[in-house]
């Protein structure tokens, strides 16, 4: 299965200013697309509770998978009939686990869309084999950085290219076998 970490990124390798600031505010439109077409893809999304609070809802057109403790309804609230179990599901899963079971599902592909928390435990896992990640012409000077703890795995340039005109670019890496871990 294609395991692959998806994020905007400032120039100064943050994720955001702070827990309550969703990357919507400061990312580009061509960021925005990007997203919205290679998760929809992928067909499958992955994101901590948190992330999950600042997007508000499920992302349409795509299974949206919330680690948290709380319960699908709790997670929801009031709008949790709203949603279907196959637009939205929670889990706690080891990562391995999950894509496991949804490789057993027939799914190919699978979006980690963040926040730190699970950006770092699936690349922990080992499991994540490409990173999509869109730098941003911002600096915040601090803020959440990508991973929560250090990391050290092998990567290759795959692909980059300029989003717009503005200074947006796109970073396409594959992570090398076995590198991930530590």
């Amino acid at each position: 299965m294609q395991v692959f970490l998806i994020a905007a990124v400032t120039v100064d390798g943050l994720i955001a200013k702070d827990i309550k600031s969703p990357s919507t505010t400061w990312t580009s439109q061509a960021d925005k697309a990007f997203f919205q077409q290679r998760t929809k893809k992928a067909g499958v999304v992955v994101m901590g509770r948190k992330t999950f609070a600042t997007v508000g809802k499920p992302l349409p057109g795509r299974l949206n998978i919330v680690y948290s403790r709380q319960t699908r309804a709790e997670l929801l609230g009031t709008a949790a009939k709203q949603f279907s179990k196959e637009q939205l599901q929670v889990t706690q899963a080891q990562p391995q686990q999950l894509v496991k079971q949804l490789a057993a599902q027939g799914l190919t592909e699978l979006a980690i869309c963040g926040g730190s928390t699970i950006y770092t435990m699936f690349m922990q896992a080992g499991v994540v084999n490409r990173l999509y990640l869109t730098v941003e012409p911002v600096i915040f000077g601090q803020g959440l950085t990508l991973f929560k703890r250090s990391l050290e795995p092998k990567l290759k340039l795959i692909n980059s290219r300029q989003l717009n005109d503005q200074g947006t670019i796109l970073l396409e890496y594959q992570l090398l076998k076995d590198s991930a871990r530590n």
